[in-house]
């Protein structure tokens, strides 16, 4: 079969994966959105709710700054500080305590050795570098037919899929633990925390969509080099 030069007959491996990705960026936005119209009945604010939190597990020496940005929210472990952003850190809504607990949860996570983020923050500069090597490495290998740096290639991006893996579990944890810490602490009533926990699912979707999409470039790849071997 002739294809124009132009056409990927493997595009088809990202399609699913993009319709996904797409999807848990609206639901993300659109539950944040929604649950960022409902206020705490305690009042607390998401810094404030965080502080408390740290506290009590002992992290007081964790700082939190605030961020530009609408849910640039992170913690750092390497500086061991934990960042909220615009959107978050000043609301008393369900949706921005639930983001900030979640961000608590890293930081304990951090705090306790959590062995999955140790493995996750290992792997970040090999993750980093298949990130940026893997795709001109494997096209260049393409282009000038030479398998060995294809191969070289893949085995770059696979790095990549075992840092996506591997965030999974990590970002799930630190989820669950923020449900548990804003129900023991009462921060949230009962009857709110199922927002908070709406706001945190749609969230881990995006995790879960990465991940497809990383696998669905895998099999790309893949698609390519049997395509180079068959030739």
């Amino acid at each position: 079969m002739y294809f124009p030069m132009f056409f990927d007959p493997t595009f088809i491996f990202l399609i699913p994966a993009l319709l996904l990705a797409i999807w848990a960026q609206v639901k993300v936005q659109g539950t944040f959105k929604q649950f960022s119209k409902v206020y705490s009945r305690k009042g607390a604010r998401a810094y404030e709710a965080a502080r408390a939190l740290l506290d009590r597990f002992g992290l007081s020496n964790v700082p939190i700054e605030r961020i530009s940005g609408s849910l640039t929210d992170h913690y750092d472990p390497r500086t061991k500080v934990l960042r909220l952003s615009e959107s978050v850190y000043s609301s008393p809504s369900i949706a921005a305590i639930g983001v900030a607990a979640h961000e608590v949860g890293h930081a304990i996570q951090d705090a306790n050795a959590y062995k999955p983020l140790k493995v996750r923050n290992a792997i970040v500069p090999v993750a980093n570098l298949g990130t940026g090597l893997a795709f001109p490495l494997f096209f260049i290998g393409l282009l000038f037919r030479a398998p060995v740096l294809m191969d070289i290639g893949i085995l770059f991006f696979v790095a990549v899929i075992i840092f996506h893996l591997v965030t999974l579990p990590v970002e799930f944890d630190a989820s669950a633990r923020a449900l548990r810490y804003l129900t023991d602490t009462g921060l949230l009533a009962q009857d709110e925390v199922g927002g908070a926990r709406a706001v945190l699912n749609a969230a881990a979707l995006t995790y879960v969509a990465a991940t497809v999409m990383a696998m669905a470039q895998l099999l790309r790849l893949l698609a390519f080099r049997n395509m180079v071997d068959r030739r």
